[in-house]
């Protein structure tokens, strides 16, 4: 069973000190491949640099998550245009808004959001995208940029019902993390996951955040890492009545056509 996450914070802080085990953990977990989420200038840089130092294995994004909207100018604008049209940078993002924290101001999250919009759009890369607590305005100026780039995925996908069918009426691919396995607030996902076809559903762990709650026992240092990722494959096979395998499979081949990695390496 070979997975790939689509979405793994692997330039955090919490991975220098044993970065090499953790990807030799993740392969051991049949975690093959991953995609390293750019989430600032500076972070968006250094996930391009560790898919650099490990061809075949690690991919990034390029992008400015809404948190530091209020860092992006016109010199962050250009450097994920150069950044994004390097081969192992295989989507623009993290972007989109969230108002649930209001780190950046609404406005600037925005503009910061529509920029990156456009950059998909002018290279033709997928979108990694982020929404929180902000599905009207996220939803909106998608639909204004949804036919002028190739491919989307709202990543971490936690919303409601309607928020799901909008993005699949927009022909959007679904991100599903350790969230599902949290009895506590991830339960409506557990129906919703049955709704989402087999070529719009991927699986990140959004490492290190959202430990599944279903990995036992609870590591102490609560760091979320790729090799955890067929917690969640079971947690989402088991919603949806499929086996493991099936859900891997599936879901892999996605993620393969998504982002234009090789199937044949699966």
């Amino acid at each position: 069973m070979q997975l790939v996450d689509i979405g793994a914070n692997l330039g955090h802080e919490s991975f220098r000190h044993d970065f090499d085990a953790v990807l030799r953990r993740a392969q051991e977990h049949g975690v093959a491949r991953m995609i390293v989420t750019g989430a600032s200038r500076e972070g968006s840089e250094h996930a391009l640099a560790l898919a650099h130092a490990h061809p075949g294995v690690l991919w990034a994004t390029a992008g400015v998550h809404p948190h530091h909207a209020v860092d992006y100018d016109d010199a962050s604008d250009a450097r994920l245009r150069e950044l994004a049209q390097d081969p192992a940078v295989r989507a623009v993002g993290e972007a989109g808004l969230d108002y649930n924290r209001n780190y950046s101001p609404r406005d600037v999250q925005l503009h910061a959001f529509e920029r990156q919009l456009a950059i998909a759009a002018d290279l033709g890369k997928p979108l990694f995208l982020h929404q929180r607590d902000a599905h009207g305005d996220f939803v909106a100026l998608l639909r204004r940029w949804r036919d002028k780039v190739p491919a989307a995925v709202v990543h971490c996908f936690t919303d409601t019902r309607e928020a799901l069918r909008d993005y699949l009426a927009l022909d959007c691919h679904i991100g599903i993390t350790g969230w599902i396995c949290d009895e506590r607030r991830g339960t409506h996902l557990r129906e919703l996951v049955r709704e989402i076809p087999a070529d719009r559903l991927m699986l990140e762990t959004d490492a290190p955040y959202l430990l599944p709650r279903t990995v036992r026992p609870q590591p102490s240092h609560r760091r979320n890492e790729p090799m955890y990722l067929q917690h969640i494959c079971a947690e989402v096979a088991r919603d949806r009545g499929e086996s493991a395998g099936q859900t891997a499979a599936l879901t892999t081949a996605t993620a393969c056509r998504f982002f234009g990695l090789d199937a044949a390496a699966a």
